[in-house]
């Protein structure tokens, strides 16, 4: 088996048998061969002769005849780059080889000729397999035990296009990619300081995917920062081939139906929070960034809330609240009031209402079943299906959910009703994690709706609500600043106050040593009126 492939053994928890498994399972690096043949019938054995392991062999010199060969992965390089800048220098210049041979001379020839991004050496196989399989390319040289690895990543990639769940009318159209050299620069294109630290490293046994978490030094609490460094380095799995099996692998509560990790995939949503002291975690291979700490009322707001005035984003966000607790206890509601609390609808429209579920076989509760459980289908089937057909389906479930159930006397109009105001108002949630969260936790309000009607829902949203507030985020509150109560960050809450009073950062996410962002003086004021007579200096 390649060395590249060795990993150590669990821990043993006792002295003895920990020093003793330590000595057994501790892994050497195997060195490089100064042998050229025998290191590139190495690398063929060890990638099982892959048809995409490119290996150019260079021969040349004057006086004698010497070899060098680079390897380089197709597809994860730029072929361009490796031809121009490091292949074409090695054959027109017929000296570049023998002084390869001299004293130090591959250290001279990668700093004068080879212009191909940083080289540095490469000594044992582990190393050179990292390197070649993230997309460098390796200089080997007969007759010496040390390689030279050249930055050569490079490839088809998708371009950067315009966020597709996360859309705004107001604000940047570009998204995240799959590559997080690209996302990375994205958001150093927003946050132009270098206090901009990122930390990467290779997480999955097999896959050694990269991984980096990004914030502001000074800003964000250190506290926060070890602790999800702490967590990434704690993950031993094979695989990371997305940015879910790290948020799966670092959050603090599992039993819940919330998420504790906001995920998103705009730049300036990221720049945002790290501004407020949170970090990004970027998984190469994914368009998606995930923010910890999250916040409870930070999965209703978007990123217009912040380019508009606070009137409307405050507004807006009312809106939001709203639906999400139609989403949750639409159906419940309906339930409980035509089961148990038929007192409560008007005596009008009581009896409209009774007079639609006269011909309908089914009780309240079977009726929104039904009608959720279908709508999930044709919601589900909406998304896998493919986009030339996808509006086929939609025109397909509205008729047989609607007209059709109606005509068949399966339901009444006013169930039907109840679900589509309960689906537009789900879809109205700006996060998609929390939106189905909604789905999910609606059907258990309708159970509990069905068995002891509005006193059920009450005691639900009494579970939900201390649910809620005992749950954290990388160690704070999920629902600060409301619980614990804090006056001083409520500004950005449900009620967005002015930019220019909002002073204080986040207590409990950014650092104490650097807790204000706005400065004195930043309400916006008329200029003073021509003519004023001037105060009298004498």
């Amino acid at each position: 088996m390649p060395p590249f492939f060795k990993y150590k053994k669990q821990k043993v928890h006792t002295d003895q048998s920990k020093d003793t498994q330590d000595s057994a399972n501790h892994h050497v690096p195997e060195p490089i061969e100064s042998s050229l043949s025998a290191n590139l019938d190495s690398i063929k054995q060890k990638t099982g002769h892959s048809s995409d392991i490119i290996v150019r062999t260079i021969i040349t010199g004057n006086t004698s005849l010497h070899k060098a060969s680079v390897v380089y992965v197709a597809g994860l390089v730029d072929t361009q780059a490796i031809n121009e800048f490091l292949i074409e220098p090695l054959q027109t210049n017929h000296d570049l080889l023998e002084k390869l041979y001299q004293q130090d001379g591959l250290d001279k020839v990668t700093k004068e000729f080879i212009t191909l991004g940083s080289v540095h050496p490469v000594t044992n196989w582990d190393e050179l397999f990292l390197s070649l399989m993230s997309g460098d390319t390796i200089i080997l040289i007969d007759g010496s035990n040390k390689a030279w690895s050249a930055s050569s990543k490079g490839g088809e990639r998708r371009s950067i296009q315009e966020p597709s769940t996360q859309v705004s009318v107001r604000g940047s159209k570009e998204s995240f990619t799959e590559s997080i050299g690209t996302n990375i620069a994205m958001v150093r294109r927003i946050i132009n300081n270098p206090d901009l630290w990122i930390e990467t490293m290779k997480i999955g046994k097999v896959t050694r995917t990269d991984v980096s978490i990004m914030y502001i030094n000074g800003i964000a609490k250190t506290e926060v920062v070890d602790e999800v460094r702490k967590r990434l380095k704690r993950i031993n799995i094979d695989s990371i081939l997305e940015s879910g099996y790290i948020e799966q692998l670092i959050e603090d509560q599992t039993i819940t139906p919330f998420p504790t990790i906001f995920t998103t995939e705009r730049p300036d949503i990221t720049a945002g929070n790290l501004l407020e002291g949170r970090v990004a975690i970027f998984v190469n291979g994914s368009p998606d960034a995930l923010l910890a700490p999250a916040l409870f009322i930070g999965f209703f707001q978007a990123v217009e809330d912040y380019y508009s005035r606070y009137d409307i984003a405050t507004a807006t966000r009312f809106i939001r609240v709203l639906a999400f607790f139609i989403s949750l206890i639409g159906p419940a509601a309906y339930i409980a009031i035509t089961t148990f609390h038929q007192e409560m609808i008007p005596t009008q429209l009581l009896i409209i209402v009774a007079a639609q579920r006269d011909s309908v076989p089914f009780p309240a509760f079977v009726e929104a079943i039904i009608m959720e459980i279908a709508f999930e289908i044709l919601r589900e089937a909406g998304i896998r299906m493919p986009k030339v057909i996808g509006s086929t389906i939609s025109i397909v479930g509205a008729l047989v959910i609607g007209q059709g159930a109606i005509q068949a006397g399966i339901v009444s109009p006013a169930t039907v009703i109840v679900v589509a105001i309960t689906a537009i108002a789900n879809f109205a949630t700006p996060s998609y994690t929390v939106a189905i969260s909604a789905r999910l936790i609606r059907f258990l309000f309708m159970i509990i709706a069905a068995v002891f009607g509005f006193y059920g829902i009450i005691l639900g949203f009494i579970m939900l609500l201390v649910h809620l507030v005992s749950l954290r985020s990388f160690g704070v509150p999920y629902m600060t600043p409301l619980a614990p109560f804090i006056p001083k960050n409520l500004g950005d809450t449900i009620i967005r106050t002015p930019l220019w009073a909002e002073k204080i950062r986040p207590r409990l996410i950014s650092s104490t040593d650097n807790p204000v962002r706005a400065g004195e003086d930043q309400k916006p004021a008329p200029p003073q009126k021509r003519g004023m007579k001037k105060k009298n200096t004498r």
